[in-house]
């Protein structure tokens, strides 16, 4: 196809020119760099939660009960609500970022968005490197949330904005990935840290700010999306935008006709977008925008990220291999998120969903069996079951990583028309961070209450939403965002709510 070249394949959807250019690689990668806090700070609560002099500065009573008194407390040694408060108050004020986030970013831009968030962000890591006293740390918590909710509302949209849309799933994957090397990150800190005594979570939490220094630089140096800057009217800048990132030389008339007939429409119709989504042709969308989220935290992932160092010492490893088994456990994660990003732009999103879903299924039965038969008689587990355990914890993790983790991003980032993108990807991103609180906050609560049977819970809704991912998610490969309104339209389901027009920019071929 010569560059450029604008064509309807045989489904009648879009395809543009422009490949693989040094531009776009790189905007996207420092776009992308914003998962990097994220994942530090999934990494960093579980483990700064296990050290013993921040628990002795912050929380002393705990360490009072760290001793099971009778053989049914091994599940609740460390069910502290303080404790947990620390991990989940930062979700609950990411809820609130991402859902202010998704009110300005239409003014504002996503590059600006981004740019907030990294700022955010890093004041929270040095208040909470400062802090003296709980409500120090809570209202630095406080900080790094807003800065979670405005990056994660804003970074995956703008990489579907700005990816090709043969390789739109790679690129967008590349923000779990970024994700995922900051929990490693975070696990080797804390596994360094640990040995420090006195002043080592200091050091743990206050590492946070080089992740948000490293996003604040790239949201300083990366033009916003074509689309975004069509919405605020300005074209020439939003031109200059998109043949940046496709490479000089490339056509990008009949790419940019389809973005300023996109905005056109969205502008034609003004109506608030959270009140537009709830309307019928766009029920599609919200469902998306309420089951990925539910279904992602009803994976458990959540939890064995938060929790895997307790998790370990729970199961019988001492504190030095609980870390150096979340370590691990983060390159499992990196290890699942590359192959999803080579694979889901070959192979479709629905393969990853059913591979995925078997393995997580397979897991949470496996360590709900060995974990209810052999945990709980006041001693630790034998070694070779607790390998078990270990184990099969590596295999859900990457399981996870090649299927929702990656696609938890992709799917909803690349399907909303852009009249309600930010208000579907933000009440996305609100709702997971809101499940995140209340899981990082009452999953200790729940282990101590179901014990074992945790476990078989979320493997329950495995099922459940493996089904849900073949039979009502459409596949998106390779489908420009334009022309996502084509893929809904002929869904043997939603075809009854979204209607098959033409495409906004057919007229441009």
């Amino acid at each position: 196809m010569p560059g450029g070249a604008f064509l309807l394949n045989s489904g009648g959807m879009a395809a543009y020119g422009g490949g693989l250019t040094v531009p776009v690689v790189v905007t996207c990668f420092m776009a992308a760099s914003g998962g990097l806090i994220f994942g530090y700070d999934i990494g960093i609560s579980g483990g700064v939660s296990e050290m013993e002099s921040f628990l002795k500065k912050f929380f002393p009573g705990l360490l009072k009960t760290a001793a099971p008194a009778n053989k049914d407390d091994v599940y609740c040694i460390y069910n502290n609500q303080a404790l947990t408060a620390f991990t989940s108050s930062l979700y609950a004020f990411g809820m609130v970022g991402t859902l202010l986030a998704s009110r300005v970013t239409r003014r504002l831009g996503r590059q600006a968005i981004m740019l907030i968030g990294g700022c955010l962000f890093l004041a929270g890591a040095l208040v909470n490197a400062a802090a003296a006293n709980v409500a120090m740390l809570i209202v630095g918590r406080m900080l790094l949330g807003l800065g979670l909710g405005f990056s994660g509302q804003a970074t995956p949209v703008y990489l579907a904005e700005v990816a090709p849309p043969r390789w739109r799933g790679g690129f967008i994957s590349a923000f779990p990935l970024f994700i995922s090397v900051g929990y490693l990150v975070a696990n080797l800190i804390n596994y360094g840290t640990s040995r420090i005594p006195g002043w080592g979570w200091r050091l743990s939490l206050g590492l946070a700010a080089v992740p948000a220094a490293v996003m604040v630089a790239g949201a300083a140096f990366i033009p916003d999306t074509p689309s975004s800057l069509v919405l605020r009217g300005k074209h020439d800048d939003a031109r200059a935008a998109l043949q940046r990132v496709r490479g000089k030389g490339v056509d990008i008339g009949p790419e940019f006709a389809d973005i300023l007939a996109a905005a056109e429409h969205a502008r034609r119709n003004e109506e608030g977008a959270f009140r537009r989504i709830l309307r019928r042709e766009y029920r599609p969308y919200l469902v998306m925008a309420v089951a990925f989220p539910v279904f992602l935290n009803l994976t458990g992932v959540a939890v064995t990220a938060f929790f895997s160092p307790i998790l370990f010492r729970t199961v019988g490893f001492e504190s030095d291999a609980a870390l150096m088994g979340a370590v691990i456990l983060g390159l499992m994660d990196i290890g699942g998120i590359l192959a999803s990003g080579f694979a889901m732009d070959r192979y479709g999103r629905k393969l990853l969903f059913v591979i995925g879903g078997a393995l997580m299924f397979t897991c949470q039965v496996t360590m709900a069996s060995i974990i209810g038969s052999q945990l709980g008689n006041g001693s630790k587990m034998p070694k070779g079951y607790a390998v078990a355990v270990l184990i099969a914890t590596f295999v859900f993790s990457a399981s996870f990583s090649w299927s929702w983790g990656a696609l938890y991003w992709a799917i909803p980032g690349e399907i909303y028309p852009v009249e309600v993108r930010a208000a579907g990807q933000g009440a996305s991103v609100a709702l997971s961070l809101g499940l995140n609180f209340l899981q990082a906050q009452f999953f200790l609560a729940m282990l101590c209450c179901f014990k074992y049977g945790a476990f078989l819970f979320y493997a329950s809704w495995l099922v459940v939403m493996t089904a849900f991912a073949v039979a009502l998610v459409p596949e998106t490969k390779g489908v420009p965002l334009e022309s996502m309104g084509h893929v809904f339209a002929r869904h043997w389901y939603w075809g009854r709510f979204v209607k098959d027009q033409n495409k906004f920019g057919d007229e441009s071929t």
